[in-house]
């Protein structure tokens, strides 16, 4: 039993090639950019939704409120990482070398 849990954690088959700093370096802006994106699309469309609602259109409360939630949720989680990103580079500023 142990034996299966810890194939599940740690699975063998990892290749051991290494990513270049150049290839880190894009796959991470293509995340961030992507995550930027959704965010973006989240606002958006709670704003359509929220103007449609102002506006009389035929829409439901609950899907007005549904896109605010997880367009406030996201800008909320995308602020949180922002402080934690400038919390660590000021603590690599701070070590001394």
């Amino acid at each position: 039993m142990i034996n299966r849990v810890q194939g599940t954690l740690f699975p063998t088959n990892v290749s051991s090639s290494q990513t270049k700093p150049a290839e880190a370096q894009q796959a991470f802006s293509d995340f961030l950019k992507k995550a930027i994106n959704q965010l973006n699309e989240e606002q958006i469309s709670s704003d359509m939704l929220t103007s449609k609602l102002a506006k009389g259109e035929n829409i439901d409360l609950h899907q007005v409120m549904i896109a605010s939630q997880k367009a406030s949720i996201s800008l909320q989680l995308a602020v949180e990482v922002r402080n934690k990103v400038i919390e660590a580079y000021q603590e690599i500023m701070r070590m001394q070398v």
